[in-house]
């Protein structure tokens, strides 16, 4: 196993991640999608209504309750957060770094903005 490989799987140990017909149900009653895929994806595939773009490189700043440069979305430590990447795999990374800053309801999306797509779930062109 490669050591990016290793480092994915004891990310998602630590996370219930979810599906995408849960991650609407998060979005749903409150909670935030958080996509993170950079603006070429997004032109091309479209996007999640109602889901906050912040690509990954600006995602701690943008989260974190306590930072000056947070999002007005960002109102808490106990905010359930689903984080979006295209296929899954950076937002493990994504949330487990979110976790770190205190947002212990922070998980992400199995299978990324293509499942929730394949899903037939609300996608903005």
């Amino acid at each position: 196993m490669s050591a990016v490989d290793a480092l994915l799987e004891a990310a998602r140990a630590g996370l219930d991640r979810v599906t995408p017909h849960r991650a609407a149900e998060v979005q749903r009653d409150g909670g935030l999608l958080v996509d993170i895929r950079y603006a070429e994806l997004r032109e091309r595939d479209g996007t999640i209504p109602g889901a906050l773009i912040v690509e990954r490189n600006e995602l701690e700043w943008r989260l974190d309750p306590t930072g000056a440069h947070r999002a007005p979305e960002a109102t808490g430590h106990d905010l359930p957060v689903v984080v979006v990447c295209n296929e899954g795999y950076a937002s493990s990374l994504a949330a487990v770094s979110l976790r770190q800053l205190g947002l212990y309801r922070a998980t992400d999306l199995v299978g990324g903005f293509q499942a929730w797509r394949a899903a037939g779930l609300p996608v903005r062109e």
